[in-house]
């Protein structure tokens, strides 16, 4: 957000524009919206065009979903993690993997020295997930997985886990990010090609469509784009663009767009100017329903449903007065409900510095279970509505969302823009510019630009990397590799280099190979002996 002076009706005011590029006025008024139309612009909540929430009473009835990313060490101690929240009133999981797994190498490959377990749990077979998801009852709690470029083989593995346990693919609630476009942009755990990288995000989704009802396989991440720079219009824009590219792809396969889009979700951030991320969601949410239901023709209404994830952004955490943090996420927690999120994940106060302490983590959790239990929060749905800045704003916002969506489509669509790089040029240009904006003090940032403290040494709990972890994740694998049936893996990953090499979904055999206990590195070397690795394009 920029800040000048300017003379208004004779007085010295402060001019303001936020991230998107849209200049704010000091008051607003009916002229401002002598344009609006109540039935196109927002309608009833649960009625189509969405803009005030996808159902009827939302949180009145139905509170939010309250996940917090947790997951670290070893399975058995990301298993002691989740039945901790689990037992304070958490009501799904988010699960973290640690830099390995989500690069598709085992424990003791020697890329993934130094990083065993240290910023996720480890997971290199099955074994993994049978004790990370032990007396977890997968049939309430739903797990968010946070894993991209090998997605489809962490879904294959939990619908082998949850089976194992008992509980039917009809059943169980896995939603894997599965976005390697936004990785691309804006977070680097990328492995294979764009293209072979669609096509294994396609088999997930038409799979799932046929066999697993309750998955979502495919959380579009704006928020990591958001992260590394791109401004919140863009962040919609470009997650849109990212989504579209999805549906595309999987109808080319001969699925109707009703078949499968009702189990797209969004993982979206929330940090900055209070009341342009709320008009951010408001317009995406109208945005998305007319979206599919006039470019893609869909008929059923939950089709049209933009169901998000919405948290605290931890690019909005400071390491400087960490204890502002616990400040500023309970704004982004409110900012997240009055925008009319299906799921909150809250970063916690200590992210800017470490992996959270459960301390940490239940203070996250109590802010969100404040708002649902404590200060009216979901006594009426979109409480903001007919307010004449709110509204002027959201449509605004919807303006600059489809402007930077006209931006990517006329280069040759996302798919394109991400191999030149033309995305992650405009998310870099905004992360030298917002930079700029702090150093200048034309975006304020307490603690960090204004405010500023002399402080003594920090006294900060971290969470302590155990370096025995990867030992004993690696004697583990050893030991798995010992007992299995080696004829049987082998068989399996021949019958999954065969489905690669042509045009068969994946996911059975992947599933086959789950079952022998092939690790995740041996999957992940078929796919990229055949695919090969995405090369980065230059920037500059």
């Amino acid at each position: 957000m920029g800040v000048a002076t300017y003379i208004k009706d004779g007085e010295e005011i402060k001019e303001v524009i936020l991230e998107s590029g849209i200049s704010v006025k000091p008051i607003y008024g009916p002229d401002d919206i002598k344009d609006f139309n109540y039935s196109e612009d927002l309608g009833n909540p649960g009625e189509y065009p969405f803009t005030r929430g996808i159902h009827k009473f939302m949180y009145r009835k139905n509170p939010y979903t309250m996940r917090q990313y947790s997951g670290f060490g070893t399975p058995e101690e990301t298993n002691e993690r989740f039945k901790f929240l689990i037992s304070q009133g958490q009501t799904g999981l988010n699960v973290a993997f640690d830099l390995p797994t989500q690069m598709g190498l085992d424990s003791d490959d020697p890329l993934a020295e130094g990083d065993v377990g240290r910023v996720g749990m480890a997971v290199d077979s099955l074994r993994d997930f049978e004790e990370a998801f032990k007396d977890i009852p997968l049939d309430r709690i739903g797990s968010g997985l946070t894993i991209n470029a090998v997605a489809s083989i962490m879904l294959a593995m939990y619908q082998v886990m949850a089976e194992e346990y008992g509980y039917s693919p009809d059943v169980i609630s896995a939603t894997p990010q599965n976005d390697i476009l936004k990785e691309m942009v804006g977070r680097g755990m990328w492995i294979f090609p764009v293209g072979p990288s669609i096509r294994l995000i396609g088999d997930t989704i038409e799979y799932s469509a046929k066999y697993l009802p309750r998955t979502n396989p495919v959380s579009v991440c704006g928020y990591h784009i958001r992260e590394s720079g791109a401004t919140p219009s863009q962040e919609i824009a470009y997650a849109f663009e990212i989504a579209t590219t999805y549906i595309d792809h999987v109808l080319e396969r001969g699925l109707k767009i009703d078949d499968f889009v009702h189990r797209f979700s969004f993982n979206l951030d929330i940090y900055g100017n209070f009341f342009e991320q709320i008009g951010k969601f408001r317009a995406a949410r109208k945005i998305w329903a007319k979206l599919i239901k006039e470019k893609y023709g869909a008929k059923n209404p939950r089709s049209l449903w933009f169901r998000m994830l919405a948290g605290g952004g931890g690019g909005g955490l400071t390491k400087e007065q960490p204890e502002v943090n616990i400040v500023r996420s309970a704004y982004y927690a409110m900012i997240s409900a009055l925008s009319g999120t299906q799921t909150m994940a809250l970063c916690s106060y200590d992210e800017a510095y470490t992996i959270p302490t459960p301390r940490a983590a239940l203070i996250s959790l109590r802010t969100m279970q404040l708002l649902l239990e404590e200060v009216g929060i979901r006594d009426t749905v979109d409480p903001l509505a007919g307010s004449y800045y709110i509204e002027w704003l959201t449509k605004e916002m919807e303006k600059k969302i489809k402007e930077e969506m006209r931006k990517v489509e006329n280069i040759g669509g996302m798919a394109y823009a991400v191999e030149t790089g033309y995305v992650q040029r405009e998310v870099a240009r905004q992360a030298y510019l917002f930079e700029k904006a702090l150093q200048e003090k034309t975006k304020i940032k307490i603690g960090v630009n204004k405010y500023v403290m002399e402080e003594e040494p920090h006294k900060v709990e971290l969470h302590e990397y155990n370096p025995k972890v990867a030992d004993e994740q690696i004697a583990k694998l050893k030991e798995i590799r010992r007992v299995r049936n080696s004829r049987a893996v082998l068989q399996g990953l021949k019958g999954l280099e065969v489905a690669a090499r042509g045009k068969k979904n994946v996911m059975p055999y992947l599933i086959a190979c789950i079952k022998e206990y092939a690790t995740v590195g041996e999957m992940t070397k078929v796919f990229k002996d055949i695919f090969g690795e995405f090369k980065e394009p230059s920037i500059f």
